[in-house]
């Protein structure tokens, strides 16, 4: 007589033939970003990568920007090694020098007759955000595709606090848990007790889009005052709060509007960037706009205790998913009973948008 455990997929389930998601990889033909814009200093090259393809940012003394395969065509050593020369750079290695289209333009020690190899790929890229975007899938299609909006950066009416981190995990852990509100639970010690309400979903081809209200027992903690003001429990004459969360293939964007506010409070927009080949950690980029008081310089004043509540959040995230990674990596496949309609969805729009990891 034999024992199945009931968390081992068995050839019964419905799953059993379906795509692994987390053996799915982020498709390339987006734009992602790739660097903080603080990091490209002027004269200087920064190695950075997308699913394991090493990419090398440049921003020249004049302020061209640029993104080039990084390996220089002679002997594959990195190209951010080297040195800017006017809007060109140099490989460390022998000097050869490449524009900005990734074209070898020198060689220095033969003559101007010698064939010249034909260089390395160059990379679409515009800044924007505060950030480097890079298209590292087809050149020709980066045009088309449309680059992401965050009005809210743009505003003066709110001040933004920029996510800038790697989170060992596959991305797809981090998009069901932003979707997932009911993981709350696992905040309980810095927000206290919150009984979450799903409202309802959305979706469309690459986009999915749920809606959650919220009801507190027990003390509102600092950071969250500061953000969202004094939060009670909503009455008839109080209609309640409302937290939208999109996950629009690759980014996610979540807004919180406080009880009749025309405008969120709260209005987030992140991405995950696969860094290694095989995907297993992410570069999380995020925007985390709050809309400033009617009091002047409150928000600013008030700015640490967000940091310290924003790192408290991010953290435990972080600690679960990679917990999660963990658990995938010691199963070596996807062991889930996921029953929330609402991450279900989201994987389904993963797996139909992302490409297999090879």
């Amino acid at each position: 007589m034999s024992v199945t455990s009931i968390n081992t997929p068995t050839s019964g389930d419905d799953d059993s033939n379906k795509p692994d998601l987390r053996k799915t990889g982020a498709h390339p033909d987006y734009w992602y970003p790739l660097l903080s814009s603080k990091k490209a200093k002027p004269g200087k090259a920064v190695g950075v990568s997308f699913a394991g393809e090493p990419i090398v940012i440049v921003r020249t003394k004049s302020g061209k920007l640029f993104a080039l395969e990084d390996r220089c065509a002679h002997r594959q050593v990195p190209l951010h090694e080297g040195e800017i020369e006017g809007d060109e750079i140099k490989c460390c290695y022998h000097g050869w020098k490449y524009d900005c289209t990734g074209k070898c333009v020198s060689v220095p020690y033969v003559g101007k007759t010698a064939a010249i190899p034909r260089g390395v790929r160059a990379y679409p890229c515009r800044e924007d955000f505060g950030f480097i975007f890079v298209f590292p899938g087809d050149p020709e299609k980066a045009d088309s595709v449309p680059f992401p909006e965050v009005p809210a950066w743009h505003d003066a009416k709110y001040k933004t606090r920029v996510l800038d981190d790697q989170v060992a995990c596959h991305y797809s852990f981090l998009q069901e848990n932003l979707m997932d509100m009911n993981h709350q639970f696992l905040h309980r010690r810095i927000m206290s007790k919150i009984s979450t309400t799903f409202l309802g979903v959305r979706e469309g081809d690459d986009w999915v889009e749920v809606d959650y209200t919220f009801s507190r027992v027990g003390k509102q903690p600092m950071g969250e005052k500061v953000i969202l003001g004094t939060r009670g429990d909503a009455t008839e004459e109080k209609p309640k709060d409302l937290m939208t969360v999109r996950t629009q293939y690759p980014y996610q964007i979540l807004k919180f509007w406080t009880a009749g506010a025309e405008h969120p409070a709260l209005d987030l927009w992140i991405t995950y960037v696969p860094v290694d080949k095989k995907q297993r950690i992410n570069h999380t980029f995020g925007l985390i706009n709050i809309r400033r008081p009617d009091i002047p310089g409150l928000l600013d004043l008030a700015w640490p205790f967000i940091i310290y509540f924003t790192n408290g959040i991010f953290g435990e995230d972080r600690w679960v998913v990679e917990m999660e990674q963990e658990a995938f990596d010691a199963q070596g496949e996807d062991w889930n009973q996921e029953i929330f309609p609402v991450v279900q969805s989201v994987r389904a729009m993963l797996i139909r948008k992302g490409v297999p990891i090879s």
